[in-house]
């Protein structure tokens, strides 16, 4: 039997703190498999754009509980900034 590999994103790499919530609980990493690509990125971007390793920590709480309840995509989010090149130059 073959492990199967977590589902990433086209911008944004998956963190391994990220991964190993996601398959700490079979229920979440399956909401996240559901994903489309752009969602995970939003995902990710969300919760590696903070600065503190604690506030790091309370989004990939926040992420697997709202995956949960079915959240799609982060709450309150403007998006990747990543995606645009206007907001680079606050991302040095």
């Amino acid at each position: 039997m073959t492990k199967k590999e977590t589902a990433s994103d086209p911008l944004h790499d998956l963190p391994p703190d990220l991964k190993k919530a996601l398959h700490a609980n079979p229920n979440v990493l399956e909401k996240w498999e559901s994903l489309t690509p752009l969602a995970r990125n939003e995902w990710i971007c969300w919760v590696t754009i903070v600065k503190k390793p604690e506030t790091r920590q309370e989004h990939i709480e926040r992420l697997c509980e709202q995956l949960l309840e079915g959240k799609r995509r982060p709450c309150c989010w403007p998006g990747c900034p990543h995606r645009r090149p206007s907001a680079k130059k606050y991302f040095k």
